[in-house]
């Protein structure tokens, strides 16, 4: 495992973190970028590239009514207001390697046009994949879906619940999940009820999906926050279920995953990072340095920051 030599450190204090913690965030003369984190007890060293596995990319309109909806709606100031391509060189200059970037239809008649927009982005853009756009109220749903399928670097498909108001166990979506397994690719859930939910969501709502297909390859956004023993309990029955940390390891907030770290550490194989950049309300980095400090094993942080992403992405090939 390749790690980058840190020759500087600056001490960084947070009320959260009971020891100063000495980080370095930056790029050295090739241009990789590396991050050491000591808590008093032992230092940890991210891969010298890692694999973001929650990412969103938009059509420039279109980020820009969300960073309106969140203020609006939400209360909330989206920090890193980049669009798609400044979005991707930020975390390229910050040793981010693969990313999984996705985006989803919020009504009907859109899945078609951003799906275009996808594939004409993951040509343009080399170690970029994604989990395209699918509405199941299109006529032509799956005829969509099948000619997105047909790119090799769209893993799937992106249902994020929450907005699109539909259950994930609506009878609508079972042609496009058994088109999905067919192909060997995978589905990602916005389905749980942090950091606000709705009807369509929430751990009952995703276990009577599992129920009717528990072999469905899925991962779920933000650790299935705020359920969050409900839905780690699903991965000891569903091998190809796992999770994204986005969201979920905010220091001092109260939807912080508060399972422990014998959780985490139990199940570092089902566990992709996430920064579900760039429509975060907090710097990137916070995240980071919270996963960091947890002082979890190095195997924890090279599974859970490159390894987990990669074999994913492999498979999906």
């Amino acid at each position: 495992m390749p790690y980058n030599r840190l020759r500087t450190g600056s001490v960084v204090r947070n009320e959260h973190w009971p020891v100063p913690a000495f980080t370095r965030h930056g790029a050295d003369a090739r241009g990789e970028f590396s991050l050491l984190y000591y808590t008093g007890v032992s230092v940890k060293i991210l891969p010298a590239t890692i694999v973001d596995f929650h990412v969103h990319l938009f059509p420039d309109r279109l980020f820009e009514k969300i960073w309106s909806y969140f203020g609006k709606d939400y209360g909330w100031d989206v920090r890193h207001r980049l669009y798609y391509r400044e979005s991707v060189d930020y975390l390229r200059g910050r040793g981010v390697g693969p990313i999984v970037y996705s985006n989803y239809a919020h009504r009907e008649g859109v899945a078609r046009t951003l799906n275009d927009w996808n594939l004409r982005v993951l040509e343009e853009i080399p170690d970029l994949y994604c989990f395209a756009a699918y509405h199941p109220g299109d006529d032509d749903a799956l005829e969509i879906a099948r000619r997105a399928l047909d790119h090799p670097r769209v893993l799937g498909f992106k249902l994020q619940l929450l907005v699109q108001r539909f259950y994930p166990h609506d009878e609508r979506l079972f042609p496009m999940y058994e088109l999905v397994m067919e192909r060997g690719k995978r589905l990602l859930f916005h389905v749980g009820t942090g950091p606000v939910g709705n009807e369509f969501v929430g751990y009952e709502h995703f276990a009577k999906l599992l129920d009717r297909y528990p072999d469905l390859p899925a991962n779920v956004a933000h650790m299935g926050a705020l359920e969050y023993r409900d839905f780690m309990g699903l991965l000891d029955e569903h091998p190809l279920l796992y999770f994204d940390t986005s969201f979920s390891f905010l220091p001092g907030l109260p939807i912080r995953f508060d399972l422990g770290n014998d959780v985490l550490a139990r199940y570092r194989a089902r566990i992709v990072y996430g920064s579900d950049f760039p429509n975060i309300i907090f710097p990137r980095e916070d995240e980071i340095d919270c996963l960091l400090g947890l002082d979890l094993s190095q195997e924890f942080y090279d599974a859970v920051f490159l390894e987990n992403g990669l074999r994913i992405i492999r498979g999906n090939l």
